[in-house]
């Protein structure tokens, strides 16, 4: 039966004052264990009194020693406090070994590319229970992110939704890739030689300019586009195997090699440097903050960074929509 009183019954302070002073047996090791007055922790064991109707510590001399009642009590009053600890207490980590989960993540075809290797070996290593899904960017990412169809969306991050966590990841210029033998490999590469060749331009969005057209109008140039393709996988393989080309994401100088170049190598193509200014893109990736604090994610959030980030790589500038014309 509950009995009207003007203390509070259930008051987590009163479990933990409790279990001070039954572990304690003294009004002042108990307060200076728990950071307060002894003439608070004197009302405190008043109310604990009241409310347990137990005198709890009597005096025996020069000390205090427990009732009966405080005897039964006391491990009680240290499960409760301990239980409490857990509950109210920061999240323990998470060991990878083991979670066993599927991550979904979003990503255009050269990160994803990029990443996948790298996430099977680091979870080959630490998480083998952990699964990967890249989709493509075929969703809105901040709804995506808010209602669970992803996880991570890792690119080029141009939606500004206020609740989205984002953290840039790398800074990257831009470079020509040809194939070997190609004309602009022969001497040096003027903007009106890179102008008079063929290009294939990356864009999901089917768009045929960007920061490059924008840089060789201020010379009075203009480049031929002779195909916009949805990826960069697709666009270095035509360029591997014709005379077009195709704009990839290189590491900034000084800056260690970036596994998004990898797949322009392995096709035998030739990275040349641009003669004009670009500006850099930034690589970041992008979370739901309900996921900031959950063990698994920030595995995930870390493996990312690790695949992605070389030690001397270093951020820059964002770029609307995507590497090229976006």
């Amino acid at each position: 039966m509950l009995v009207n009183s003007p203390d509070p019954v259930i008051d987590a302070n009163l479990a933990i004052a409790l279990d001070a002073l039954l572990a304690e047996h003294s009004v002042t090791r108990a307060a200076a264990r728990l950071h307060t007055s002894p003439a608070a922790m004197s009302r405190t064991l008043a109310r604990l009194r009241r409310v347990l109707q137990d005198p709890l510590l009597v005096r025996a001399g020069q000390t205090m020693v427990p009732t009966p009642r405080a005897e039964a009590l006391r491990e009680e009053a240290a499960a409760v406090v301990r239980s409490l600890g857990a509950l109210l207490g920061p999240g323990a980590g998470v060991d990878p070994a083991g979670l066993r989960t599927t991550f979904t993540l979003q990503a255009a075809d050269l990160v994803g590319a990029a990443l996948a290797p790298g996430l099977l070996r680091l979870a080959g290593r630490e998480a083998p229970g952990v699964s990967f899904r890249i989709r493509a960017e075929e969703l809105e990412a901040g709804p995506a992110l808010r209602d669970g169809r992803i996880d991570l969306e890792v690119g080029s991050i141009d939606h500004v939704d206020p609740e989205t966590r984002v953290e840039q990841l790398v800074g990257l210029r831009m470079v020509a890739a040809v194939r070997p033998g190609h004309p602009l490999t022969e001497g040096p590469l003027t903007p009106a030689r890179l102008a008079a060749a063929e290009h294939v331009v990356v864009s999901r969005r089917g768009r045929f300019t960007g920061p490059l057209d924008t840089a060789l109008a201020e010379l009075d140039l203009r480049r031929r586009v002779g195909v916009v393709l949805p990826g960069h996988l697709a666009a270095m393989a035509l360029a591997a195997r014709s005379d077009v080309v195709c704009l990839v994401p290189a590491a900034l100088p000084g800056a260690a090699p970036s596994p998004l170049t990898h797949d322009a190598v392995a096709l035998g193509l030739h990275l040349l440097d641009l003669p004009l200014s670009l500006p850099p893109v930034t690589i970041g990736m992008a979370w739901h903050p309900r996921h900031t604090a959950d063990g698994g994610h920030r595995w995930l959030r870390d493996a990312v960074r690790r695949v992605l980030r070389p030690p001397a790589a270093a951020p820059g500038a964002a770029v609307a929509d995507g590497a090229d014309a976006g």
